[in-house]
């Protein structure tokens, strides 16, 4: 067999091998989009009252409801960090997946309102501990060449994951009514969980990780099979290398965020972090059929309405995945910014006119604009920046605290957007758009350009502007 031949097919090894893992580790990105999605369809089922088939929700219980499983989040990416640093990344996957199997079908089955809450709760934490867990374990998988495409496809399949919740909500509603079809809706996240628990024990574990852990010979083992023959001897000496120059660091400390630079970079990451979630868009994925309801659409037809909002999502992560390999990072933000200010406004304004069919499907119009602008430029954007802008001393620490503070950010949201749509209806989103005037004005202040920088040059840019 000649040298060509034998690279080829080392060469296709090594692609079937990242492409099982990336389908399989992913599902954790389907399951967070699932999950935060379905219940936009479930709410008008759950407020209806026990001889119905509901709960009897209330606004405000509706909001309780969303809101629970965005705290759980919260918390759960905290966890699930440290949980994962402790004891592996595909170990705290597989837990993930328990949790996500168990309390979806405890959503499912809940009696009452109080035992509903408690389980959105702890789906919230395998949630966060998804988003906190899978697109690490991905980036310490993929060759350095694919490290962003790779972890890019999480974003994807999150937004997937919304788009297939909207459409089987709509599918239930329209095909199958009953007055329990909300059960049915909060359960079927339950065939994906099994298919992440089943999976992931045919994944390695990161090699990183087990170099972290000593257990070098079996870091080697992984590193061949996901990695070209040429490729596995330098790789494999430079994480050694790494991992041996961070124990002589340390691990970081709070007390690291006490160095003036450090701690703007800090602020201004949790500042990212934070309004990136205020710009409304978790109100619009969780409540568009509620919104749409209130412009005097059906309830069927407001559900299959909502599948053009997952599927414009889609569209656009995929759009912004392949801006992101050309512009810059902060223009991507700015240009995201500007459009979600002017859909939003545009959004308000449609409530001022006659309830009509047409308005309705004004309103859905403007709704899909925002989210364009969201998921194309902001929504990919932010969590790259994230990963480029800590210093790696206290990158793991910093990086946490973020995006607990991205998930209080949807936890706000996700509070206010009904009581607010129930008390100033499309006022609403001139609130929002307010909110996002001054973010645009924040980015276009504080915000830092990342791109076309290493990190390590980017740690001495903001040591020596921040100083």
């Amino acid at each position: 067999m000649s040298a060509t031949t034998t690279s080829t097919h080392d060469r296709q090894r090594v692609d079937k091998r990242l492409f099982v893992i990336r389908s399989i580790a992913t599902l954790g990105g389907l399951l967070f989009g699932y999950d935060t999605g379905v219940i936009s369809g479930a709410l008008h089922f759950l407020a209806r009252d026990a001889a119905e088939g509901g709960l009897g929700l209330s606004a405000f219980q509706q909001s309780i409801v969303t809101s629970s499983l965005t705290l759980g989040a919260a918390f759960g990416a905290i966890i699930g960090g440290r949980l994962s640093d402790r004891f592996g990344r595909k170990k705290n996957i597989m837990t993930v997946a328990v949790i996500f199997l168990c309390a979806a079908l405890g959503c499912a089955l809940s009696p009452n309102y109080a035992v509903l809450v408690g389980f959105r709760f702890v789906l919230g934490l395998a949630v966060g501990g998804a988003s906190a867990t899978v697109p690490v374990y991905l980036s310490e998988m993929a060759p350095v060449a694919i490290r962003g495409t790779m972890v890019a496809r999480n974003e994807l399949m999150i937004v997937t994951g919304q788009l297939l919740a909207y459409s089987l909500n709509a599918f239930i509603a329209v095909t199958w009514p009953h007055a329990h079809m909300w059960r049915w809706m909060l359960a079927i996240c339950s065939i994906p969980a099994i298919a992440l628990w089943v999976g992931i024990h045919l994944l390695p574990e990161s090699p990183r990780w087990l170099a972290n852990k000593k257990r070098t010979q079996e870091m080697w083992a992984i590193l061949n099979e996901v990695r070209m023959p040429d490729e596995v001897e330098g790789e494999g000496a430079d994480i050694i290398r790494r991992v041996d120059e961070e124990a002589v660091v340390g691990s970081g400390s709070w007390a690291d965020l006490r160095v003036p630079w450090i701690r703007k970079v800090t602020l201004i990451g949790i500042g990212l972090a934070a309004l990136s979630q205020l710009t409304g868009v978790n109100g619009i994925m969780y409540y568009a059929p509620t919104i749409l309801e209130t412009t005097g659409l059906g309830t069927q037809a407001s559900l299959v309405a909502t599948i053009a909002n997952g599927l414009v999502s889609v569209i656009a992560v995929s759009i912004g995945i392949v801006l992101l390999r050309r512009l810059p990072r902060k223009r991507m933000m700015l240009i995201g910014q500007g459009g979600v200010v002017i859909s939003l406004v545009l959004l308000g304004s449609m409530f001022a006119l006659p309830t009509s069919t047409a308005r309705s499907y004004l309103v859905l119009t403007f709704m899909l604009t925002f989210l364009f602008s969201m998921q194309c430029f902001i929504g990919p954007t932010f969590w790259l920046m994230l990963s480029e802008m800590f210093p790696m001393r206290v990158r793991g620490l910093a990086n946490g605290v973020a995006v607990f503070c991205n998930w209080m950010g949807n936890v706000i949201v996700a509070f206010a957007f009904p009581n607010l749509i129930a008390a100033v209806q499309g006022n609403t989103f001139f609130i929002f758009a307010a909110v996002n005037v001054v973010t645009f004005a924040f980015y276009a202040k504080y915000l830092p350009e990342t791109f076309g920088h290493s990190l390590e040059s980017l740690e001495r840019h903001f040591e020596k502007q921040y100083s």
